[in-house]
């Protein structure tokens, strides 16, 4: 029987010459949300990076549904049901929102695409009023809307989520996880990556912490709430005391 979720196994990854992630394996289930924490330069943004495609692995194995995914390119992974968002809501600025939207589903029928934008835009009727404006000229917190919006059109089954909340208003931050917990609830598998330990525990259904590129801890967010010596040995001096 073909395996459900994303299976990472013994994933390596450098950058610049040398291994920023270091035999990590980890599993994405449909339907739930993993938590990837850890600090700054811990090696979780490449590792999204590499799940998406734009980095490709030294060595080890990415399965999506049991289907071999290891090195493909961006495309072919999005066709797969693979929708990343980067850290730094990386939106097309001259563009407007529409444009935006339908750039993210341009390998859809016309019929598809129209019907994932009307759904996008109703999870973020934020933006309805504003399809028509240049998406550089949104508010930060509304880049980050689109950003995700984008990632809905592409109707994915797995939905790799890279510091949402960074630079970004408390009401706005819950906004945006109300939305991740809507998406996981319909059935995406997604792997959140969240600078707010309090926040991703909360929602998460498994919890990895990543250290200097390897995992240091796997399980749920009971065990590791029971364990806090994880993150406070993890976390530089007092950035999990800021994160709550």
């Amino acid at each position: 029987m073909t395996s459900k979720g994303i299976e990472i196994r013994e994933l390596t990854v450098s950058r610049g010459g040398r291994p920023v992630v270091r035999n990590v394996s980890l599993s994405i289930e449909p339907g739930q949300i993993t938590a990837l924490l850890g600090p700054n330069g811990a090696g979780k943004s490449s590792l999204v990076l590499a799940l998406a495609g734009t980095l490709k692995p030294d060595s080890g194995q990415v399965r999506l549904d049991g289907r071999e995914l290891t090195g493909q390119r961006p495309e072919v992974i999005r066709a797969a049901g693979v929708a990343a968002v980067p850290e730094g809501h990386q939106i097309l600025t001259d563009l407007t929102v529409e444009e935006n939207l339908r750039a993210a589903g341009s390998y859809l029928s016309q019929p598809a695409l129209a019907e994932a934008v009307t759904k996008a835009l109703a999870v973020f009727p934020e933006l309805e009023p504003r399809v028509s404006q240049r998406a550089g000229s949104l508010s930060g917190g509304q880049q980050q809307m689109l950003s995700l919006a984008q990632a809905l059109v592409s109707q994915p089954k797995y939905l790799l989520a890279d510091e949402l909340s960074f630079g970004l208003a408390p009401l706005i931050v819950a906004r945006l996880m109300d939305v991740v917990a809507e998406i996981a609830q319909s059935g995406v598998g997604v792997l959140l990556i969240e600078q707010f330990t309090t926040i991703a525990l909360q929602l998460a259904h498994r919890v990895y912490v990543l250290d200097r590129g390897e995992i240091r801890f796997e399980g749920s967010p009971a065990e590791i709430k029971a364990n806090p010596n994880v993150l406070h040995d993890t976390y530089l001096a007092g950035k999990f005391t800021a994160a709550g």
